[in-house]
């Protein structure tokens, strides 16, 4: 299976970056995986279809937000915080922040029996 593309540091841009934030789902996904753990897919809990959630951290992947990895046929996936704290100083501190201010992106959580 073909091996995800992430960008390297330098070529994560402000533009991509809040992109991938502007949407709760996505924003309740980098709640998630705040924590510093990586976390398998089917471990992630959204309102949404298996479709529209890989769809949303191929978004955050492709940001450089989130990265993918991949072990025989399962994904797990991990939260990019040392390279976007060393590209944009702060932006996922205040992003997490105002996400618990605003209780942006509760709906999405772990499921309680994960693979």
């Amino acid at each position: 299976m073909k091996q995800a593309r992430h960008p390297e540091p330098h070529e994560m841009t402000l533009i991509a970056v809040m992109g991938a934030l502007s949407d709760p789902i996505r924003v309740g996904l980098v709640r998630v995986l705040s924590d510093g753990r990586e976390r398998g897919w089917g471990q992630l809990r959204a309102p949404v279809a298996k479709s529209t959630l890989s769809h949303h951290l191929r978004i955050l992947r492709d940001a450089g937000v989130t990265r993918t990895r991949q072990e025989g046929t399962r994904c797990y996936v991990e939260l990019r915080r040392a390279d976007l704290e060393s590209r944009f100083p702060g932006l996922l501190d205040a992003v997490l922040n105002a996400a618990h201010a605003d209780d942006v992106g509760l709906q999405v959580g772990l499921n309680d029996t994960a693979s």
